[in-house]
């Protein structure tokens, strides 16, 4: 199958990521994820009447919603194994049609694999460093919103800090 030929290059640290990727990160995100950070805004709390102040607010503290960022991490981490994958399977099909031998994977599509490899790294990191640029480590229950329309400093509290 594609899926062995691929993982011919592939160490035990290459394999248990993409367990984690595509299991563990999946199923976070598709059980538990909704339930937790589903309806944050309703929850996200300010004292003020002034119209429109609570949601400038939000999407001041919250640019971009955690499950939203969560899967374009995974789509952009995934997509150089897609590549890599695509690129698999056109040589095996050449291979085929040349009647060569089984052999390891060489030249071409090792290149491809490295690359592949070092892309998702450097999306992988820059995802992680997007998510503290965002958010931070550390979430205050308390955030404190100046932004028009809302009158001089508003308080707004965080239901899930």
């Amino acid at each position: 199958s594609i899926l062995e030929e691929v993982h011919i290059h592939s160490t035990i640290v290459g394999k248990i990521w993409l367990t984690i990727l595509f299991i563990f990160r999946m199923l976070v995100l598709g059980v538990a994820a909704e339930d937790v950070w589903d309806d944050e805004q309703s929850e996200f709390i300010c004292n003020t009447e002034q119209p429109g102040c609570n949601n400038i607010c939000y999407d001041k503290a919250f640019p971009i919603s955690l499950i939203r960022y969560w899967v374009l991490q995974i789509i952009f981490v995934s997509s150089p194994s897609l590549v890599y994958m695509g690129h698999a399977l056109e040589l095996r099909k050449l291979e085929e049609q040349k009647k060569v031998n089984k052999a390891p994977l060489r030249g071409s599509l090792l290149r491809t694999y490295v690359l592949h490899i070092l892309t998702r790294s450097v999306v992988e990191v820059g995802f992680m460093i997007g998510q503290y640029l965002l958010y931070g480590f550390h979430m205050s229950p308390l955030y404190k919103c100046t932004r028009p329309p809302c009158p001089n400093t508003v308080d707004c509290f965080v239901s899930r800090p």
